[in-house]
């Protein structure tokens, strides 16, 4: 799982065929446990192969928050550990935030038998991020996932982790896009890995390509035991809510439609967007590697 030499396909070529199981990418319920975490696999190993999102000697902290992401990213990073040719070690860590009617009786115990060290890490998040939004109508996501964020990032240095491992997957990536276009005013959605602005750490997604409906369907199937946010998931007027809706609602109408918003993100032409400075920089790279006659 070392970063890739090879050129990629054309990300149009690679687009799947509209109605297809692959394009709309749900989990008929004909389809059995074992072919859906397959499939689930195959992307994530993809993933890491095309981003080079693993390397030998990586020591990575992996955010299990409770979720049926989280844990699903933890369950196939360690699976492809065993048969991999790359060595690298997995750290799960959970934060207790104290939220109102935490019990993390059950995330612990599965934690402390599953085949990778763990460690859970308690902070009261929960009353600062109250304090900060002031308003029970502003969202709390944003200052949750900064604090959040900042205490993984302690705890991945006093556990000598170099990369930090993050359950998001391509619904996150889609709405987050339409989120930044609708309300932000920039094209801009989630990488499969970037540095922190510090320099210290790697952040990592293997399951950006991969389909919520598919990680759903497994989380069910491994019967994890999930833990709720009584935060974020208290609000029902999320903006993030309103462009799942709209997602899900185009979908109807247009069979595999995240599978192609997906393909978009991979097949950018920044000549054809009004952001000159990218227009320039995209067309002095083309430049430097036009082909000598």
């Amino acid at each position: 799982m070392s970063k890739s030499e090879s050129t990629p396909a054309d990300p149009l070529l690679e687009l799947p065929i509209l109605g297809s199981p692959e394009a709309a990418a749900v989990a008929p319920p004909t389809e059995s446990p074992e072919k859906i975490r397959a499939r689930l696999s195959k992307n994530m190993l993809r993933t890491i192969g095309a981003y080079g999102l693993v390397e030998e000697g990586d020591r990575i902290l992996v955010a299990v928050s409770g979720g049926k992401d989280s844990y699903t990213l933890l369950d196939l990073l360690q699976a492809a550990k065993r048969k991999s040719p790359v060595h690298y070690e997995l750290i799960a860590v959970h934060l207790d935030q104290q939220q109102p009617g935490y019990d993390g009786a059950e995330l612990a115990a599965w934690l402390e038998n599953f085949d990778a060290p763990c460690e859970i890490i308690s902070e009261d998040t929960y009353s600062t991020v109250l304090e900060l939004t002031g308003d029970e109508n502003a969202t709390y996501c944003g200052p949750c996932s900064r604090l959040r964020r900042g205490i993984l990032y302690t705890a991945a240095e006093r556990l000598g982790c170099n990369k930090l491992a993050l359950g998001h997957h391509r619904d996150d990536a889609l709405e987050t896009l339409l989120l930044n276009l609708f309300y932000a005013g920039r094209l801009q959605a989630m990488p499969a890995g970037y540095t922190t602005q510090d320099g210290r750490f790697e952040v990592i997604r293997p399951l950006i390509e991969c389909s919520e409906k598919d990680i759903e369907a497994h989380a069910l199937s491994c019967d994890y035991p999930i833990i709720p946010c009584n935060l974020c998931g208290s609000q029902d007027n999320l903006k993030r809510v309103e462009v799942a809706k709209l997602i899900a609602e185009l979908e109807k109408n247009n069979p595999g439609l995240r599978q192609i918003m997906l393909g978009a993100l991979r097949n950018v032409r920044p000549s054809h967007l009004l952001d000159r400075e990218v227009a320039e920089a995209w067309k002095d790279a083309a430049a430097r590697y036009e082909p000598r006659r």
